[in-house]
């Protein structure tokens, strides 16, 4: 019986034992491509999102026609704590964290997106920290209710 009619393994060159120059190119182009089009959010941790059990911000009717241009953000999951570009902080280091980005900015603006379920005394406390550490406008993060609800 003939397992191989055509022979084709013996017709086979062997792999040359040196690199391409393609082999140099590609990995150079791969690491380019990961440099200018990779995103420091591709695998950061980040805040859930969603109506299952995630971050939901609370709804309020004209949420929209009072928005408004911020340039400093924090988000506060649960009671305590907030989530800024560093990572999880609490609410001692967050009044220094504040005066920090307060400097940064001409006319400091900052956006607070609280989860529903944070009680309203946090959000007066983040307040009155911001305003402290020189924010010249508090705008407090509320989505507009969906049609027909």
């Amino acid at each position: 019986m003939i397992t191989s009619p055509l022979d084709l393994a013996s017709r086979v060159r062997r792999h040359p034992r040196n690199f391409d120059a393609f082999y140099f190119i590609n990995g150079v182009l791969l690491v380019l491509f990961f440099l200018f089009f990779g995103s420091r959010f591709v695998l950061a941790p980040g805040l859930g999102v969603g109506l299952a059990g995630g971050f939901v911000l609370p709804t309020v009717a004209g949420a929209k026609a009072g928005a408004v241009t911020t340039n400093v953000f924090i988000s506060v999951p649960r009671s305590g704590v907030a989530l800024v570009d560093e990572g999880m902080i609490n609410f001692t280091k967050l009044g220094q964290w504040l005066q920090e980005r307060a400097k940064e900015h001409k006319v400091p603006a900052l956006l607070i997106r609280a989860d529903q379920r944070v009680p309203m005394q946090d959000i007066a406390d983040i307040r009155t920290m911001a305003v402290a550490a020189g924010f010249d406008y508090v705008q407090v993060a509320f989505e507009e209710p969906a049609a027909g609800k």
